[in-house]
């Protein structure tokens, strides 16, 4: 019998994301809200790149995996935003069966890179902090790349796995996902057959890619904090603590907005909620990640300084060539005559 009306149900081929359509009064200011957040969002942290890369200075770890993580943050904004702004623009919110799971498969690639992202991050400020004097010894360059490179590589992984557990499944009716972009859940919703099996693999997936990366930067903050707490000078406190402090914030913005998602119950109560909070996870944090790095960072501000006076005395060097280019063709001219 289950077969029978499997089989009398038509198969969709696009999907309709409801995002904020609620709200048809506001679309045109969330489009300029948004389109603000993304511009400012790729520039801050192409920025952030440019930075690490023209810097010697900052040719060390802890910037290695912050332009890493510069570069996901573009890509991630770039996954979600741009459908999300034509949709506030054009009030067309179908987006293609296929263009829903490749968006689906390049937010959990983002997603579960960006946990290892942060857990290498936050292991090499366990060892800057807790480890100093072997500190250079075992965060060198080979380690960085390992670490940085096995982070996509495990993106990659969680991506093509989980996508590969949904897109053999065809999807039937209703065909509306009350989100703005394509999240998991909400897409396993709208499988025709049974999808219970899926979702254990997909939670399977989600655990072993994410719980691993969590359980290490937790381990290594309460390490930090640990051995912070056994300073006995104040000022030292607040100088080491600094060092870490805008990783911190990265990821508790991260992480609890994440499993305030998942944790909350899936009823229609909470739906709002849900998505206002997964604004924040995957808009919000590529957004607040160069504000935080660059305004609390002196090593920043000094790269962002020599930079700016670099391009100064460029334009400066510019203006003087010019003008004395300027003065010697009126002189020739008046030699001329």
């Amino acid at each position: 019998m289950a077969d029978t009306e499997w089989g009398n149900q038509t198969t969709i081929t696009e999907f309709i994301l409801l995002g904020f359509g609620h709200l048809p009064e506001l679309q045109f200011l969330l489009f300029l809200l948004f389109l603000v957040i993304y511009v400012v969002s790729v520039v801050g942290n192409i920025f952030i790149v440019v930075l690490v890369v023209a810097d010697q200075h900052l040719h060390i770890p802890m910037y290695f995996f912050l332009g890493n993580l510069s570069c996901l943050e573009i890509c991630y904004n770039s996954t979600i935003l741009p459908r999300m702004l034509a949709s506030f623009l054009t009030g067309d919110r179908t987006i293609s069966v296929h263009g829903c799971m490749t968006q689906f498969y390049f937010v959990s690639f983002f997603d579960a890179t960006e946990c290892y992202l942060l857990a290498a991050m936050s292991y090499d400020r366990y060892l800057a902090i807790c480890k100093p004097l072997h500190y250079a010894a075992l965060m060198n360059g080979s380690l960085c790349l390992q670490l940085a490179t096995g982070s996509w590589i495990s993106g990659f992984l969680a991506g093509t796995i989980s996508v590969s557990f949904m897109s053999p499944l065809p999807f039937c009716g209703p065909s509306k996902i009350d989100h703005f972009f394509c999240e998991s859940t909400q897409i396993i919703n709208l499988h025709c057959s049974d999808t219970y099996q899926v979702e254990v693999l997909i939670t399977i997936v989600a655990a072993i890619f994410t719980l691993p990366p969590f359980a290490l930067t937790l381990t290594s903050y309460v390490c930090i904090i640990s051995t912070i707490l056994r300073i006995p000078s104040t000022t030292a406190k607040h100088k080491t603590f600094s060092t870490c402090s805008s990783h911190l914030i990265v990821v508790t913005i991260f992480y609890g907005t994440l499993i305030i998602v998942y944790l909350l119950p899936k009823n229609s109560s909470l739906r709002y909620q849900n998505k206002v909070f997964s604004v924040f996870y995957t808009i919000l944090t590529p957004l607040a990640n160069p504000f935080i790095y660059s305004l609390r960072n002196k090593e920043v501000k000094e790269a962002l300084r020599k930079i700016v006076c670099k391009w100064l005395d460029f334009m400066r060097i510019q203006k003087s060539h010019s003008l004395f280019l300027r003065q010697n063709g009126e002189e020739d001219s008046l030699f001329i005559v």
